[in-house]
């Protein structure tokens, strides 16, 4: 290798290559995803001028008349999506902490490795246990619900089980070890000396742990949309147990429907121009929707790590003892 005139080593050939090959792995990756968009774009472009943006806000569903909204579809995803992360989120967050903070290390790497195995369960082994296990219980729950709480628009429906209840259970099956394995990480990242010096101040344990997870607020804040967006995108579990009937409802034992299942389920049944284009127009809101949340969750994240101007405090004169 060469030696440049102040004796330092001139790499040549190779730091040009490696920032080239770098960059266009990166332009590579924004390539794909204007790609996948000008696809979505393209191939709806019949449902998009036949419905505009009423498509986003009817709630109409009907194949054979050629009338198409996806409200329901965007509301049983969004629903369904947010129920699981209020399920899971403490739940995820009770693991991280107990596994970095208060589990005895022989304990420690086997619930670890158990946690991270749940994330490699097929989502249709998981729709399975749903049908057999999950949605009885739900309807037993709904069986032995009060009558006052069934009279209310979160409690109505008819005993089926399936339903927007168990669809958002099983989510928050799936979303738990994503959420809970990236939080782990985020906790053990804190330095020592965070929970030393709360310990050195007096601090209980207690404490000292909710001082580390203040630290790790930001991380933990990506670990929970992490999850939120694998809800978002999920198909096969949900599609098991939601139900597939395409209304808005608020009800939790009321069957619903979300976009990824719609286009699983009508996808090969598809008949027409404008039926296809319909349904390629909900991947496009799916691809949006998830952009939008992920651009928020980044936002609030930037918004978290800004750099706080600094107030200066003028040193403080102490007069000398005589």
């Amino acid at each position: 290798m060469a030696q440049s005139p102040t004796g330092r080593r001139q790499a040549g050939w190779a730091d040009p290559l490696f920032r080239v090959g770098t960059g266009a792995v990166a332009v590579l990756v924004i390539a794909v995803v204007l790609g996948i968009l000008a696809v979505l774009v393209n191939d709806s472009m019949l449902s998009v001028r036949k419905f505009g943006l009423s498509f986003w806000r009817t709630r109409v569903w009907d194949p054979v008349a050629g009338d198409f909204g996806a409200l329901p579809f965007i509301w049983g995803t969004l629903y369904s999506s947010v129920l699981a992360l209020l399920v899971a989120m403490p739940v995820a967050l009770g693991i991280a902490i107990f596994l970095s903070e208060l589990c005895p290390r022989w304990l420690r790497q086997p619930l670890a490795f158990l946690t991270e195995l749940l994330a490699a369960i097929p989502s249709i082994v998981y729709g399975l246990w749903g049908i057999f296990v999950l949605a009885p219980a739900v309807r037993t729950l709904q069986v032995h619900t009060p009558d006052a709480l069934r009279r209310t628009p979160f409690f109505s429906g008819p005993p089926l089980g399936v339903g927007m209840l168990a669809a958002a259970l099983i989510l928050a099956v799936m979303v738990i070890p994503f959420t809970a394995t990236v939080a782990r990480e985020i906790l053990k990242a804190v330095p020592v000396s965070q929970r030393e010096a709360a310990y050195a101040l007096g601090a209980t344990r207690w404490e000292a742990i909710r001082l580390a997870v203040h630290y790790g607020r930001i991380g933990i804040l990506g670990a929970v949309m992490l999850g939120f967006g694998r809800a978002l995108g999920e198909t096969m579990a949900v599609t098991m147990v939601i139900g597939n009937n395409p209304q808005v409802a608020l009800s939790l034992f009321a069957p619903q429907h979300t976009m990824a299942a719609v286009i699983a389920n009508e996808f090969t049944e598809a008949a027409d121009a404008l039926y296809l284009n319909a349904l390629v127009e909900i991947g496009l809101v799916l691809f949006l929707i998830t952009v939008i949340i992920n651009g928020l969750s980044r936002f609030l994240i930037w918004r978290m790590v800004r750099v706080r101007p600094t107030r200066v405090v003028a040193p403080v004169k102490v007069p000398l003892a005589a």
